[in-house]
């Protein structure tokens, strides 16, 4: 089993994510870990006012933290579900 999760972090951390808000005027890219790789603004969105920029960019981080997170728990359960013994939860 040990073997297996190894494999996976391995998977997660090469899993690239991307995300965008603000109708692409945002980009963050995330691994499958949860690591955040890049952050990307268009400068005209910058012109925008500052609460809608920190709202969209607030906005894109938490959707790819929690597409990070439910990447990892279905591969997790993937690896984790081979293992499990009748009767066992």
């Amino acid at each position: 089993m040990q073997k297996g999760v190894e494999a996976l972090q391995a998977q997660l951390e090469a899993k690239e994510i991307d995300v965008t808000a603000g109708g692409g005027a945002v980009k963050v890219k995330v691994n499958g870990t949860g690591k955040f790789l890049a952050l990307v603004l268009d400068p005209e969105f910058l012109k925008e006012d500052a609460k809608l920029v920190s709202d969209t960019v607030l906005a894109a981080v938490q959707d790819a933290a929690k597409q990070a997170k439910e990447f990892n728990d279905a591969e997790m359960q993937k690896v984790t579900s081979a293992f499990q013994m009748p009767g066992f939860m």
